[in-house]
């Protein structure tokens, strides 16, 4: 029953994951993606906090109420804090007013026609986001033993030189020495969440912005007009330049000097920014890093030393959470504006005078070309729109997520059993090895983000 519940709350978890980022990508315009999702990285930091303060407590004994071993309380307290957010957001958000899409496909699909629109979203996905999921299926390989065994790791290095010290001890004592091998482990993996919301607060500041807003079409007489589709001045707007309210309402049509300010943000802030350090080049620069520390494990004996290098992979983790999700947005955002754009484009040409027909469609030739070098047709643009939407990008990504832990875990299982002594014998080193492969995946995962665009600011 126990196995059960846990892949229900498995399942949930991935279901939410993909949910809550897809508000963000509703809520946010283009060039704020990789902010929104910043802020999203470091409120998960801040549940990673807690959430190890918590392992570290002895929670039985200050909330017997809620189970009497430290798991059952965890999941308590985890799952009370999924329904009160998950409440709060879904409360409070504001989705966009279907309307202004495109309608929905006609039908009710089954269950094999299901599975057929996820093979053609698949094979129909945006360059760039292909390549980012292509990262992930590498990144997570490595990044599934890492959080499952760090744990143990740090635990095994503490106990080495208490059973070289003394072998053969009771099961017992045993039991004992890693129930606290165990709390050190977690107190390292607390420094590690500490480290990583530190790197989500500050190396924001430091990156170089990748998007910038989608614009809006020119009319007849060479003038953009928000009132035509009011929602796009919306979503070109910084958050810091609307009204009070959802980003969702049109709002009252502001000078564009003021709209370009307010995108800018504060002078002193810009200063931080490294020219060069795109969000590409810092999520490289943190597969590297995991891949370091990983292969530095052939070098470390005490669990002080251990506790350092867990610590610093705090800095990729953060980049983890972050770098992903904003360039998948940023790209899912982009396509939406622009998919609206030419909407708007189609009716504005549909409203001309006869005389400007003839160049009104050499423009619409010019700007309303497929996002993926298509067909120009506008059966091409519906069914582009249909496979493009964020909801199942989003989901393809977290099968990117979720499908290398299933091999990777085969993987550490193999390792495992090659290579992993009784209990209580010292300097076991199979958990080495299999964070060793996890920064070997690592490596393949750095090569690929070398692919990447720049996402230029288009």
């Amino acid at each position: 029953m126990a196995t059960i519940f846990m892949y229900c709350l498995d399942f949930a978890i991935n279901t939410v994951q993909a949910g809550i980022r897809c508000f963000i990508v509703d809520n946010a315009p283009v060039h704020q993606q990789e902010s929104a999702n910043a802020w999203a990285s470091r409120l998960t930091g801040v549940g990673n906090i807690l959430g190890y303060i918590f392992g570290y407590i002895h929670l039985p004994k200050y909330l017997p109420s809620l189970g009497d071993t430290q798991f059952k309380v965890l999941c308590a307290l985890a799952s009370a804090s999924l329904a009160i957010t998950l409440l709060i957001s879904c409360l409070y958000i504001k989705e966009r007013d279907p309307r202004l899409d495109a309608s929905p496909s006609e039908g009710n699909p089954g269950l094999i026609a299901f599975f057929k629109q996820i093979f053609r979203s698949i094979k129909y996905l945006p360059p760039e986001i292909a390549k980012v999921c292509e990262v992930q299926l590498a990144a997570w390989v490595g990044w599934f033993p890492f959080l499952f065994y760090a744990t143990t790791y740090i635990g095994q290095l503490y106990v080495n030189p208490i059973f070289e010290e003394h072998p053969r001890l009771p099961e017992k004592e045993i039991n004992d020495i890693w129930d606290e091998a165990t709390r050190i482990g977690t107190f390292a993996l607390l420094i590690y969440a500490i480290i990583s919301f530190i790197t989500s607060i500050a190396l924001p500041a430091f990156v170089v912005p990748t998007y910038q807003a989608v614009a809006a079409p020119e009319n007849e007489y060479g003038a953009s007009n928000p009132d035509e589709e009011p929602f796009l001045a919306t979503r070109r707007m910084s958050f810091s330049s609307l009204p009070v309210g959802s980003a969702s309402e049109p709002p009252p049509n502001l000078p564009r000097e003021h709209d370009n300010q307010a995108s800018e943000g504060p002078k002193w802030l810009l200063k931080l920014q490294i020219p060069g350090l795109t969000l590409r080049r810092a999520w490289l620069l943190s597969h590297v890093l995991f891949a370091l520390c990983m292969f530095f494990t052939f070098f470390i004996y005490k669990y002080q030393a251990g506790t350092v290098v867990i610590s610093l992979i705090g800095i990729s983790w953060a980049l983890t959470l972050w770098a992903p999700f904003a360039l998948i947005s940023a790209e899912v955002a982009r396509i939406d504006a622009e998919r609206r754009i030419r909407r708007q484009h189609s009716r504005m040409m549909g409203t001309i005078e006869p005389w400007a027909t003839a160049s009104a469609a050499q423009q619409e030739d010019a700007d309303g070309s497929d996002l993926e070098n298509g067909a120009s047709s506008m059966k091409a643009h519906k069914d582009e729109e249909n496979l493009a939407q964020a909801g199942i990008i989003l989901g393809l990504h977290n099968v990117a997520v979720s499908a290398p832990q299933i091999l990777s875990s085969l993987i550490c299982s193999g390792i495992f059993k090659i290579s992993q002594k009784p209990r209580g014998e010292p300097w076991d080193d199979s958990v080495g090895w299999v964070l060793r492969f996890g920064g070997c995946s690592a490596v393949l995962a750095a090569w690929l983000t070398s692919r990447l665009d720049e996402g230029t600011k288009r």
